[in-house]
């Protein structure tokens, strides 16, 4: 746990699986980031049905247009891992244009090397947050 970034950024679930595990590049968001390099990712703790819905059909979109090497796995509402780190990623730039077929926001963080890690529940933030000031009141 000590090796791990200083900062993290919460994603709503089933888009950090995404990240971790079906090579999204890239994060939406309606702000820039100046950030660069490794940061752990955050898993939030809420989630709709509506919006991991709308998550599954973005997959299937996406597949169409990129294939995945093996058919896409994404686990169940009621079963993917929420509230936690799930992992690591590189930020190597903040675009307002791409290419990839997950880019939808006014600006894109560009990730790279994602890296799982064993779940460490910690309480989300806005932006990026020191994940371990966040520790103690995941535990209370």
């Amino acid at each position: 746990m000590d090796n791990l970034p200083k900062l993290a950024l919460s994603i709503r679930q089933p888009w950090a699986h995404c990240i971790m595990h079906l090579g999204k590049d890239i994060e939406n968001r309606n702000w820039h980031t100046n950030l660069r390099g490794r940061i752990c990712l955050h898993a939030a703790k809420g989630m709709t049905r509506a919006e991991y819905d709308e998550a599954m059909e973005m997959i299937r979109h996406v597949h169409v247009h990129r294939p995945f090497a093996e058919p896409p796995i994404v686990p169940g509402y009621d079963t993917i891992t929420r509230g936690g780190i799930i992992g690591t990623v590189e930020i190597a730039d903040c675009v307002e244009t791409s290419e990839s077929p997950w880019f939808f926001g006014r600006f894109g963080f560009v990730l790279r090397n994602p890296q799982p890690t064993p779940f460490i529940p910690v309480k989300g933030a806005l932006k990026f947050f020191d994940w371990r000031q966040q520790l103690e009141t995941a535990v209370q």
